[in-house]
């Protein structure tokens, strides 16, 4: 996955390679969905969660937080755009009669 990717493509992507690949065991795909995932999931995974069940909840928990990370990005953004430009020069100011 991509540092900027979304997880729900990762998913999808990793889902079809299992299809393909035959069963190796919920364990091993745990162990490879982890490896694959952007470092900043895997941040939040180990200051949030420790193990995993299954599969589908790493899948679930990881979603949730791809989709947290996607919509503060997009907020971060929204906020900056409102943000009126800095600049060097007090044009703001009127002109001082000498």
């Amino acid at each position: 996955m991509k540092e900027g990717g979304q997880v729900s493509l990762y998913i999808a992507d990793f889902r079809s390679l299992i299809s393909r690949i035959g069963d190796w065991g919920e364990r091993a795909y745990i162990h490879v969905y982890r490896r694959g995932l952007a470092s900043r999931l895997l941040d939040q995974l180990a200051s949030q969660h420790e193990n995993f069940d299954s599969l589908q909840e790493l899948m679930d928990i990881t979603l949730e937080l791809d989709t947290r990370y996607h919509e503060r990005k997009k907020e971060r953004g929204s906020n900056q755009e409102k943000k009126p430009p800095i600049s060097g020069s007090n044009s703001s100011k009127p002109p001082q009669n000498s």
